[in-house]
């Protein structure tokens, strides 16, 4: 019996131990927009997170299409440096640059370049093909529209929304909709609030893309959202799969993607864009609304990218001579599920960072749960053992006579 509840006692200290977070990290996180420029017409969002003697620094910004750099230095004093004249001038090569240039260690970048709408008839959520689809021309977002980033600018709660609509809609598809890309930031770690619940810390900020109104072209239709990744040569992003526990934050989601780096000589320096399998069919993210997404195999675009964006700005003109780019698919839906023009929207959330990945692990519910799953039968039979004990003792001691 002792052996059991110390079995016991060592199996909940390990589960508790499993929700124990690392030592905390914490930075001093400020946001601005377009800094050193009055223009109001532009959005650069400069997101500056300084500590651990270290600066991170996020750019993202709708001059093309919606992009997000990511560049991390060895010092807590490095700033960020805008040639507005060049940046938009036809030649932009140059006029993004952290300095002092030197303590730059790590850089990358992530492009939201088009949304493919299709109509499906046989309902299988299956964009790798083209069987049994039909599918609309594109969305190119270097040609929408993005309203001024100040009006929802919060540099107290470190977020902003860049919101956008196709500049020429002759089919009046974006008349009540927008395309919007949610930005938040982090001064320490912590779990959002928002389905799907994703962990955060210091090092990393949050994308949410949304869909919201739009009017779908047809029937049926289902979208796909398409990200151009950059790495320096030498190494690639590697999509990989972590399996995650079925917490009380998203039941039945298991698991959890990554995009990080692959450099064949081992570099610990990475900067990750991670996100559950979930998107939301409501802007509630209930349960009853998760659409589960997938992300496809990529396709190089080292010989024909021909993108407007500020990766130009920062990486210079020979941009594919030092880089490798590639495309990624990710679709919002499943098969026999709902389709978007029941309730005209679609939510989809990621975390882009740098260092470690966040881990999900037991939440103290879980933990609670596991405790009594665990402990309840211990317990009885503690107790059955005890009662068991006394009837026995009591038998024994009944079947002695007194001695005269």
């Amino acid at each position: 019996m002792r052996v059991q509840v110390q079995l016991l006692l060592w199996t909940l200290f390990v589960g508790l131990g499993a929700t124990g977070a690392p030592e905390e990290e914490t930075r001093k996180v400020s946001l601005e927009l377009n800094p050193g420029s009055s223009n109001s017409t532009q959005n650069l969002l400069h997101i500056r997170a300084v500590g651990n003697g270290s600066t991170i620094h996020y750019v993202w910004s709708t001059i093309g299409v919606p992009t997000v750099l990511l560049i991390y230095t060895d010092s807590d004093n490095t700033d960020l440096q805008v040639n507005w004249t060049k940046l938009l001038s036809p030649e932009p090569h140059g006029a993004i640059r952290v300095e002092p240039a030197g303590h730059v260690r790590y850089s990358t970048a992530l492009l939201f370049t088009r949304i493919f709408e299709y109509k499906e008839v046989n309902n299988t959520a299956d964009f790798s093909g083209t069987d049994g689809k039909f599918f609309y021309p594109p969305y190119e977002l270097s040609e929408f529209t993005w309203a001024s980033a100040r009006d929802s600018l919060n540099s107290s709660a470190l977020t902003a929304r860049l919101t956008g609509v196709k500049a020429t809609d002759p089919a009046g598809s974006f008349s009540n909709g927008s395309v919007a890309f949610q930005v938040s930031a982090f001064e320490s770690s912590g779990r959002d609030a928002s389905s799907p619940r994703l962990l955060h810390n210091a090092n990393c900020t949050k994308m949410e893309f949304l869909l919201s109104g739009v009017q779908p072209r047809g029937n049926n239709s289902r979208f796909a959202l398409e990200m151009v990744t950059l790495e320096k040569k030498g190494g690639r992003k590697k999509l990989r799969s972590v399996h995650s526990i079925d917490d009380e934050y998203t039941p039945t989601i298991f698991e959890v993607m990554e995009l990080v780096p692959d450099f064949p000589n081992g570099s610990h320096a990475q900067g990750y864009f991670q996100w559950k399998s979930v998107a939301y069919g409501a802007m509630e993210g209930g349960r009853a609304d998760t659409l589960p997404c997938k992300i496809y195999q990529p396709r190089d675009l080292n010989e024909t990218f021909r993108i407007p964006s500020i990766v130009h700005a920062f990486y210079g003109e020979n941009l594919t001579d030092n880089y490798n780019l590639e495309a990624y698919n990710v679709s919002f839906g499943i098969a026999d599920g709902d389709f978007y023009d029941k309730k005209h929207f679609l939510g989809w959330s990621a975390m882009i960072g740098y260092g470690t990945p966040p881990r999900d692990s037991f939440s103290v519910l879980v933990i609670c749960i596991m405790a009594v799953a665990l402990g309840t039968p211990l317990v009885l039979l503690l107790v059955g053992t005890i009662v068991v004990s006394v009837i026995r003792r009591r038998r024994i001691v009944s079947q002695y006579e007194p001695l005269n």
